[in-house]
């Protein structure tokens, strides 16, 4: 684990700034509008991150965020079938495992994959 201190100003800003995309898919969850702002962030700074090991932790967002949404939408569209609560309910719990796995694992200064 690195330490915050060893962080340059400038790995300090990208941590930052990848703390407040986990805070704004986080918010998401009460005003939606706000993971739009986050995934808008992600693709605009990911080419910033790269070499560094904040890229995992953004990679870790957009795929968080695709496949949130396209879960998102196969249980409203199914939500008039019993399964459908049970794929958004699914999709709910996942969503916040890997906005607290993610978040954690930045705190630590940690990469989201290990090569």
């Amino acid at each position: 684990m690195e330490n915050i201190a060893s962080l340059t100003e400038s790995e300090k800003s990208a941590k930052t700034l990848t703390t407040v995309i986990y805070a704004l898919y986080a918010a998401s969850f009460f005003v939606g509008v706000t993971a739009i702002v986050a995934i808008v962030m992600n693709y605009v700074k990911k080419d910033d991150m790269a070499g560094t090991f904040l890229e995992s932790h953004f990679r870790w967002q957009i795929r968080t965020f695709w496949f949130g949404l396209l879960w998102g939408v196969l249980g409203y569209i199914t939500v008039l079938l019993v399964f459908g609560w049970l794929i958004l309910a699914a999709n709910g719990v996942w969503m916040i495992y890997r906005i607290v796995k993610g978040w954690l694992r930045l705190n630590d200064n940690k990469a989201m994959y290990t090569a």
